[in-house]
């Protein structure tokens, strides 16, 4: 097929998992340039000392991505998609989840939306982008799914993909890399509110740097983001 007019940002929330990225960005960078997809990578690096934020990252890596992409993918390191049919093309339609329940090797519930979302920027903006209170891990995919609806965007998923769960490789290794899954002061039951304040509107941050890189001859664009935490807000953003 033909390079079409749109141009992909693929946003990767980032820290600590280098062997995962050098898997990443090369399998990556053949699978959509095989696609004929127009894309950039972005490794959104968190070199701050708060929590890690999925979430805000992604809200810094849609405001830094540049006007010559027009839609995003939120995308985990650690998951390869190894099934070609999957579509990573321009949704217009409204957020494609290309993770979806029936194909993700972990996690089966109907409003998962995590692990790999596409967006038109136009969309992604109409939610306000995602919550900034989610410092540690889970449960910001959750909130934006109520952000989704909230918008009036309908989610819509593949179809046709006969791979079942084998349709993605799982990088991640819990016995050895362990998830930050802690719950501090009112953080459990803050997890479960939907922020109707935040988002794109008030992530706080710093660039620390901009790097262009070739990983084994694929490009890619590393931001080091140093995230700012309002800690009378989000107590939980730290270990303290």
């Amino acid at each position: 097929p033909a390079w079409g007019p749109h141009r992909l940002a693929l946003l990767v929330p980032f820290r600590e998992r280098f062997e995962e990225l050098l898997a990443f960005v090369p399998y990556m960078h053949r699978f959509l340039s095989k696609k004929s997809i127009r894309h950039r990578i972005f490794i959104l690096n968190q070199v701050d000392h708060f929590r890690f934020n999925r979430a805000s990252l992604i809200n810094v890596g849609f405001l830094e991505s540049g006007n010559d992409t027009d839609y995003i993918a939120m995308h985990d390191v650690d998951l390869l998609p190894l099934n070609e049919h999957l579509d990573y093309s321009f949704p217009e339609a409204g957020p494609f989840h290309v993770a979806s329940p029936e194909l993700h090797p972990l996690y089966h519930y109907k409003t998962y939306v995590g692990g790999i979302l596409l967006l038109t920027k136009q969309h992604y903006e109409l939610c306000n982008g995602m919550s900034n209170r989610f410092w540690g891990w889970g449960r910001e995919d959750d909130e934006f799914y109520r952000r989704i609806k909230g918008a009036g965007l309908q989610v819509r998923r593949p179809s046709g993909i006969t791979t079942g769960y084998e349709t993605f490789q799982h990088l991640h290794d819990p016995a050895w890399r362990k998830r930050d899954q802690k719950r501090i002061a009112a953080q459990k039951q803050e997890q479960f509110k939907v922020d109707r304040e935040g988002g794109l509107n008030n992530v706080r941050y710093r660039i620390e740097s901009r790097t262009d890189l070739s990983v084994a001859g694929a490009p890619c664009t590393v931001l080091n983001i140093l995230l700012d935490c309002d800690t009378n807000e989000t107590p939980w953003c730290t270990f303290g």
